[in-house]
């Protein structure tokens, strides 16, 4: 049956190779369920690392309250790469410097900085046990008593968790290429330790303002970007005293700059988009949904 979501525009875009699709949903009293968007991540055309879904406004002074789904069709409440992407949406047409979105998470202020640059303020991470969460008690979330033993034998321990919208995982590496992420990522992920399932980060301090990164994403895989992991390592790495609060981190797609405000604990992440193409969903898309 042809579900109300054909003939909806849509956008494809990535954020460093971050692949996002963009479905704007305001004004329409429309909704998306999960077999919606594991239907439209199986088609080559629309495939996303992240679906943005934005709806009308709950808060005054917003411009959207955003939606964020996976390719497995659950949802998360922070994606600063789709973020920035929805940003550039909203603006290509506006000539406003700013906006505000809000989502599960709370608000997110987002601004331009080139004509493809764009910051989102991210807010403030988390860091209790409770808030990340994990299913136990740990005294100290800079470096939890957890190790893992990797598909090659080695010894991934003691990683650092932080809360930025979503649980991310934290690992201290000598080298980012020194591990198969794409075969330990899922095991890591849904670990009875973290009951919301986990994005698990290995990261690789080169200086005080340089950090490498690779990440796999919570119901999305092994992506070459990710904007909450990449504010997730930042603060980590300060918070060990590894960095500064200004970092560069080099994901798979590219470079990402982080800068955590002293003033009132604020992550802001900074970084570039790019259009790939606009399209119309077609109702082939779910006649059979998965």
């Amino acid at each position: 049956m042809t579900q109300p979501l054909s003939g909806r525009p849509y956008l494809k875009m990535n954020g460093l190779g971050n692949e996002i699709t963009i479905l704007d949903l305001r004004k329409t009293g429309l909704g998306v369920r999960p077999e919606d968007a594991r239907a439209i991540a199986a088609d080559a055309a629309t495939a996303f690392d992240q679906l943005m879904v934005l709806f009308d406004p709950k808060t005054p002074g917003t411009d959207a309250f955003m939606r964020i789904f996976n390719t497995d069709g659950s949802e998360s409440s922070a994606c600063g790469n789709g973020t920035r992407c929805v940003t550039w949406a909203l603006l290509e047409h506006d000539a406003r410097m700013a906006l505000t979105l809000q989502t599960a998470a709370g608000l997110l202020a987002c601004s331009r900085e080139g004509p493809l640059s764009f910051t989102v303020d991210m807010g403030v991470p988390r860091f209790g046990w409770s808030e990340i969460p994990l299913s136990r008690p740990m005294a100290d979330t800079r470096a939890i008593d957890f190790s893992f033993v990797t598909s090659n034998g080695r010894t991934l321990e003691k990683p650092a968790c932080v809360n930025m919208g979503n649980p991310h995982v934290i690992f201290w590496v000598d080298d980012v290429e020194g591990y198969d992420l794409a075969v330990n990522g899922p095991v890591l992920e849904h670990d009875r330790l973290f009951p919301e399932r986990a994005n698990i980060s290995l990261v690789q301090v080169v200086s005080s303002d340089h950090v490498i990164q690779k990440v796999w994403e919570r119901g999305a895989g092994l992506t070459r970007a990710c904007g909450s992991g990449a504010c997730a390592a930042a603060v980590a790495a300060a918070r060990n005293g590894l960095t500064g609060r200004k970092v560069r981190v080099t994901l798979p797609g590219g470079d990402l700059m982080i800068a955590w405000r002293t003033s009132d604990d604020h992550v802001l992440m900074t970084g570039p988009v790019e259009l790939e193409h606009r399209g119309t969903l077609g109702a082939s898309l779910f006649e059979t949904v998965p």
